[in-house]
């Protein structure tokens, strides 16, 4: 029986290599942010694409996929992606999407932020679905000379379904590399008081220049209940922010209460639910009240079109006078600086 000879390289050659070879020079740090991603245009085509991946990240949707692919591939995605066509185009700004548009904003003032203070940093945008991806955005970090990465989810609420699924991804992608960068990852900052301060500095200059409604609702994006019983700490995020904002507020915090958005499905999601109780609340009497979306950094589908204008409608059809959206951070020069000093100080060893 014949056996294939065994192949063993040469042994390097001593010479080729100097006795003392320079000193490594450390290369820049790296900044991951990570948004959810959007479509990249409002077309059927490139909202199916998104849809697929998004709703097939088994995070997202902790059906068994042998069933809910099914339903994906027969019902959802023959339909739903022409149904929301218009509703993207209604917000599409001049740059794109809201989302990437906003995110890239924040991307670019942390990156000015942390250069201003004499770190050798580079900022990349990644996102967990659609693009610029976060494959993409790690590769460009390693090619600045990255060896040392943060990955900060741009999420301040800790949810399995969104800020774990960006982790598991950047792992993912490092899993096939040889010479792998060393990794960090950011998993909340619902409490940071720079981001508080921001939300209510936000909220008081609306206030200010429009008047104070009847009523807040913080508006954050729902979850499945099934979530939260398993151990996922969302809801307790929400609260907490709630709570320290409504402290922030002072006097105004009597003005402040909470909802959950965004459910699908027949299963129980977090309540109360954002809609119902605006209706609710407009048949109580209620005329004024403002809406913010705290746990969204950045203006998107959920917040531009879901609030303003589907709950904006449903307010007033049931009574209510006036419904005024709250916009997101976006490129708030406040937040810019509140988020540059949350991200040096998980820098902390790396400058």
């Amino acid at each position: 029986m014949k056996f294939a000879s065994l192949y063993l390289p040469e042994p390097p050659d001593p010479h080729a290599f100097s006795a003392d070879p320079p000193p490594r020079q450390a290369g820049p740090v790296g900044v991951l942010l990570v948004n959810l991603g959007t479509p990249d245009t409002p077309t059927p085509r490139d909202i199916r694409r998104y849809l697929a991946e998004f709703l097939s990240d088994r995070r997202v949707i902790e059906i068994p996929p042998w069933i809910w692919q099914a339903v994906l591939r027969l019902f959802i995605l023959p339909k739903r992606p022409r149904a929301l066509a218009p509703r993207y185009r209604d917000i599409w700004l001049e740059d794109g999407s809201p989302l990437l548009v906003w995110s890239q904003a924040q991307a670019e003032a942390v990156q000015r932020e942390l250069s201003g203070q004499g770190q050798a940093v580079r900022v990349r945008l990644g996102m967990r679905y659609g693009n610029p991806s976060i494959a993409q955005a790690l590769d460009e970090l390693r090619a600045d000379g990255c060896e040392r990465i943060l990955t900060v989810p741009m999420y301040p609420q800790y949810a399995a379904s969104t800020t774990a699924t960006a982790v598991d991804h950047v792992a993912r992608h490092a899993a096939r590399l040889r010479n792998q960068p060393e990794l960090r990852f950011l998993k909340r900052f619902h409490d940071d008081p720079g981001y508080i301060d921001a939300l209510a500095q936000r909220l008081q200059a609306h206030w200010a220049a429009a008047g104070r409604p009847e009523r807040l609702l913080l508006s954050f994006h729902g979850l499945p209940r099934f979530s939260v019983e398993q151990g996922d700490p969302y809801h307790r995020d929400c609260m907490e922010t709630a709570s320290l904002l409504k402290r922030r507020l002072g006097a105004d915090g009597g003005l402040v209460h909470v909802g959950f958005q965004s459910r699908f499905g027949a299963a129980k999601w977090l309540e109360p639910y954002t809609e119902p109780t605006l209706r609710a609340w407009a048949r109580q009497g209620v005329r004024r009240v403002d809406v913010m979306c705290p746990g969204f950094l950045a203006d998107c589908l959920e917040t531009l079109e879901e609030i303003s204008v589907e709950c904006r409608d449903a307010f007033l059809e049931e009574g209510g006078e006036q419904l005024r959206y709250v916009p997101c951070l976006n490129d708030d020069a406040e937040w810019s600086a509140a988020f540059a000093r949350l991200i040096r100080k998980h820098l902390a060893g790396w400058s």
